[in-house]
Parts: C-alpha cells; structure tokens; sequence
C-alpha cells in the first residue's frame, strides 16, 4: 500500500492479505455495475480468473473471504472512495460511481503490475491484496489532459489508450483540441468539405518551424461522427469528461483552405491557402462576419448533438460527467494584422462602437459564449479571450502563466491552471544534447511534482473559482504514439499527484517518496506498453538527433 499513484488521502496498513481465486466472486451493487463490468474485463484479461457474479460481501462463518464487493455510500463525497481489505474480502465504497471506479484504479495498482497486462503470463502466480484500509478524495474536480490531434492526428485507438491511461492516473477530463491550422479532425456532415480538404496536408515540418528539415508524405487523418460518439462513450464509461475544442477566430487556416470565404477575402486571397505545413503563429484568421458566425453555429450545431452534457433518449448508455457541458473556443493567439487591414472588419469595429480590433475578438467570442449558454452550455477559452471583457459563465484555460488565471478568478470567472511553464508536456524534460527535439523550459519530473495550481495571491473566495488543473501534450514535434508517451510519461503521474492529493507546499513535497513509488509505476507502465521516459535519460531509439528544436534556457518565469 505504499506504492500508490496518486498517494491516497489516508492509508492504514494491516496484516494479512485477501487471496483472489478462481472461486473469487465480484458484486457490483446498484449504481456500480459498469465499474463492475470494467474491474471484471481488465483482471480477468491479466490474472485469467472468472471472477463470476457474488452477493455482497459478508462472513458469517469466520471463514477467509477472497470476493471484491462495489457499494455505493451516499455518505462519502461524490468522487470519494474506501477500500477495506480483511478476513472478509475487499469492499469498495464509493459516494458516487465515480468513487466506486477510483477505488477499483486503486485495487488494480494493489494487486501489482502484471494486473495490467492483457493476458495471463502463463506462471502460477498468487494475486493478493494486502490487508488494511484507504480513504481517499481529490483535492480538485477538474484533472484533465489536452490532446492535441490537431498537428498530428492521433487516431481513433490511440485516443481510446490514452483514456485507459488517464483513468488509470485518476484524471477526470480529456481536451480534446481537434482543429487548428494544421488540420481540422471532426467530421461535420453540414459542411463536408473541412474534413475532404481540411484534414490532411501535403508535407510537415520536422522540428521547429526554423528547422530546415521536412516530411514530404501527405499527414492526415479525422474522425467519424460514430467515432466521435465512441470515445465519449468510452471515456463516459470511466468518468472522464470530453471538452471539445474547435478553435476560433485564430489558429483556422485549415477551416479557410477548406471554406475560402471564412477568411478576409479583402485583405488575401484565400483561395490560394492550403492546410498549414508548418508551426508557429498564423496570420489567416476567420473574418468578423455574419457569415462567419452561421458557419460555426452550423459547426457548433452538431458538435453539442456529439458531445451531451447529459444523457438523454439519443444517449441511453451515456452517463452525465461533471464537465460535459463545456466546450472549449480556443481564443488564442489571433493576430490582429489582417482585421486592421480589412475594410470589412473596419466596418464592424465601427457598426458595433467598438474600440479596437481586441475589443473585436471580444465580441466574436463573447457571441458564442451567449449562443452556447442558451443551449445550456458553458464557453471555455484560452487567457486570451479575457481581453476586452467576457461573458458571464464563461470559463478561462490559464496557459500563458498564472496572470490570467488570477484575473479571471478575481473577475468571478472559474479557471483551469494550464500554465505552459509548468505543464506542457511537449516541453524537454533535460538540457542534456540527447533530448528529442527540445523545446522551450526544462521541466523535469521534480518540476512537474513541484507545480501548484493555486497562486498564493488568491483569496479563498477567489481560489474557490479554480476548478483544477491540466496538462497539455502538444503535438508540433510528437508524430506518434512512442513520441506522445516519451513526452507525458511518468511526468503525467506527478501531475496526476498534484491534481489529486492533497499535498503540501510545493518547497515540502516529499519527491524521493514519490520518486520510490514511481520506480514500482514504471512496471505498471511497462505492462501498459507505455514508452516512457526512463530515469537516466532516452534510449538510443528515442533520440532524435539533427533535428531542430527551440529550448528556453533557465528557469521559467513564474509568473
């Protein structure tokens, strides 16, 4: 019980062990069934043990028992659990299904690595867990991962593998950043076009965009509609919320090269643009019109019918997770040049009194924002979209730093803590010159362990408005699943520590403690087929020599 990612609230150790069998029994009681579902496929593809249908644990005659018995508890919180592991078996108690489910991630980490394999290893082997009793909670409701499938798609089964992952680290919320310049990965059936011309490019820059290097096979990919549905099912399944991300008015120059007319056809000639082949900022954002706006309602329109935020007649298997009512606009990084240089968008700026062309983007998100919340939904955007005001409900994804996080808190909007100094994952995780591709700030594991997602300039009224933190895993410079799992693990089980246990200060962390029960994490990984990161740097095939990365020297400013 001392080897547990995260580390649960309160661990009290006994003596003895509960013995699974191949007379084991498993009962799920009203509300747990699909944890019991999901316990019952996974230890049974690893140990090979039926782990037929039992009652609810009990032991009349004093006798050992080895069963697994899942119990709702309302008088646990909603995502709280208790394991009890004694003479009469394993009991899990959750205050929601949600509990219940943390607590089976638990008894799997219990019962050792090899319970995370997909097969039987063939030996006889004792699958015991240890008596005594843990309680646990998360410190934060939102614990998420954004995925960016967007520069380099990732596709339908990597997805799902990565959900298997984050509930295996106990993360509750998956971003799921499926447009950008580089590629837009949604199937739209009102506007086929941004997926038949849309989603894939002809060539990719390799490294940073001043590398000189380049991939001349065409890159592409997207998503089904059906597909869609299948990973928010699947990730309802394991009480991960998907937050869809459709980016606008930036970061939309495969939007444009599919629908010219989006862009500021009086500035460039739209026409001519293709789907981005390269990183960085892009100058071809969305024009400010009316027509503009139709079109992403129409997107819109079919991405909420995707994603419910709650189950209803068209989702019966689909169970309400507590964020599924957000979508995520991008907001960010939206260069000004081209509105100031159209008279079209000079012409809104004057028709609506704004002031500039901030106050114009403003306006552009601040539309959404009134379009979703009538549909009872809630916008979440990147800082950016603080600038020149935001609308009530709205939702901030703090990434350029803590600054804008506080200032939405203080200005009574909720926030998720994303600050890039602390927690892009595509960062280097070393300044050694064998590091794959290194961009920006070294970020190492104690890095990752030592981030806080509260600022200490924070009331506790104001801190009360950060739902939680996540960890983003962009993908300029990771073009597959070996380069996306070097990049996020074992650093995604620090982050999933600090996003779910009640640690303290940052400077009074105990990372040796954590370092020790990572070295037992790293087998579980390895049972999961993750390529991580290994303690004393990449192995020969994981370097990327020759190929051009951007690293930022010295400690990131914290700011």
């Amino acid at each position: 019980m001392t080897e547990l990612i995260p580390a649960p609230r309160r661990v009290v150790a006994g003596s003895g062990e509960v013995r699974l069998t191949a007379h084991s029994r498993l009962h799920a009681g009203p509300g747990t069934e699909g944890t019991g579902r999901w316990l019952r496929t996974v230890l049974g593809q690893a140990t090979g043990l039926p782990l037929g249908e039992g009652r609810e644990p009990d032991n009349p005659d004093g006798t050992d028992g080895d069963g697994i018995g899942l119990l709702l508890d309302p008088g646990l919180g909603p995502e709280e659990y208790r394991l009890v592991s004694d003479r009469t078996g394993v009991l899990i108690e959750g205050g929601s299904a949600a509990g219940v489910f943390w607590g089976a991630q638990t008894l799997r980490q219990l019962l050792g690595p090899d319970a995370y394999r997909r097969a039987p290893l063939g030996r006889d082997r004792v699958w015991a867990v240890p008596h005594g009793t843990i309680e646990d909670s998360p410190r934060f409701r939102w614990r998420g991962l954004m995925l960016d499938v967007a520069r380099h798609f990732m596709p339908k089964e990597g997805v799902l593998r990565y959900l298997d992952l984050m509930a295996a680290h106990k993360l509750n919320v998956l971003h799921f950043h499926l447009t950008d310049d580089q590629g837009w990965r949604i199937e739209i059936k009102r506007y086929p076009k941004l997926t038949e011309i849309g989603s894939w490019r002809a060539r990719t820059k390799v490294g940073h965009r001043a590398s000189p290097l380049w991939d001349d096979t065409p890159h592409g990919g997207h998503y089904t509609q059906d597909d869609i549905r299948e990973i928010v099912a699947y990730a309802a399944e394991r009480h991960i919320s998907v937050v869809p991300e459709i980016d606008v008015p930036g970061h939309s120059q495969a939007a444009i090269a599919a629908y010219p007319e989006l862009g500021n056809t009086d500035v460039i000639d739209t026409a001519s643009l293709t789907v981005w082949d390269t990183w960085g900022i892009n100058p071809n954002v969305l024009a400010p019109t009316d027509n503009t706006l139709r079109f992403y309602e129409g997107v819109l329109e079919e991405v909420l019918e995707l994603f419910p935020a709650v189950a209803g007649p068209s989702t019966p298997f689909t169970p309400c997770t507590p964020f599924s009512g957000f979508v995520h606009l991008g907001g960010d990084e939206c260069p000004k040049d081209q509105w100031r240089a159209s008279a079209v968008a000079q012409q809104r700026i004057e028709e609506l009194g704004l002031a500039d062309e901030d106050a114009l983007q403003s306006w552009f998100v601040g539309h959404f924002a009134t379009w979703l919340a009538a549909r009872g939904r809630r916008l979440i955007g990147w800082d950016e979209i603080l600038e020149g005001g935001l609308a009530p409900g709205a939702a901030v994804s703090s990434w350029r730093g803590y600054a804008g996080g506080i200032a939405a808190a203080r200005a009574g909007h909720d926030v998720v803590m994303c600050p890039e100094q602390h927690v892009y994952l595509d960062h280097r995780q070393d300044a050694g010159p064998d590091e794959p591709v290194p961009i920006g700030y070294v970020r190492t594991l104690e890095d990752v362990y030592r981030f806080e997602p509260v600022p200490p300039q924070l009331t506790a009224e104001e801190a009360g408005r950060v739902l939680g933190t996540q960890a983003n895993a962009w993908s300029e410079v990771t073009e597959n699943q070996d380069r996306v799992d070097y990049q996020v693990f074992p650093r995604l089980a620090a982050f999933a520590e600090v996003a779910w246990s009640a640690l303290p200060a940052p400077a009074e962390r105990d990372f040796a403690d954590f370092e020790r029960r990572t070295t037992a994490h790293r087998r579980r990984l390895d049972a999961l087929g993750v390529a991580h990161r290994p303690p004393t740097g990449p192995l020969p095939w994981q370097r990327r020599p020759g190929v051009l990365g951007r690293p930022l020297d010295g400690p990131p400013p914290n700011r």
